[in-house]
């Protein structure tokens, strides 16, 4: 058994994703929840793309995690000029994970 994941499972990570980030998908707290689980789980894998990274930019990628999970500790709902700030951080977060957007 292969451990490369299917072309298929990557589009679906991949459209999930752009979903996620997209501002005018109604983000809910499992799209956050998911989210910060992709990224944990490109880290425990020490996913190639982020060894390019400068610690610098790691500590960011760090900051913004956690700030996106704090967000999701402390609230319940979001009104939009908080989903738009959790999408950054969670942008800012799986920086070197995700393609390049503009913000």
């Amino acid at each position: 058994m292969s451990s490369e994941p299917c072309p298929n499972s990557l589009y679906l990570t991949q459209k999930r994703i752009d979903l996620i980030l997209d501002p005018g998908h109604p983000l809910c707290r499992d799209d956050v929840v998911w989210m910060l689980g992709y990224i944990k789980k490109k880290v425990a894998d020490e996913d190639p793309s982020l060894m390019s990274l400068s610690q610098p930019r790691l500590m960011q990628n760090f900051l913004y995690f956690a700030e996106a999970s704090m967000a999701l500790i402390q609230r319940r709902h979001y009104c939009d000029q908080e989903a738009d700030r959790l999408r950054l951080w969670l942008m800012q977060a799986a920086h070197g994970l995700i393609q390049d957007r503009e913000s």
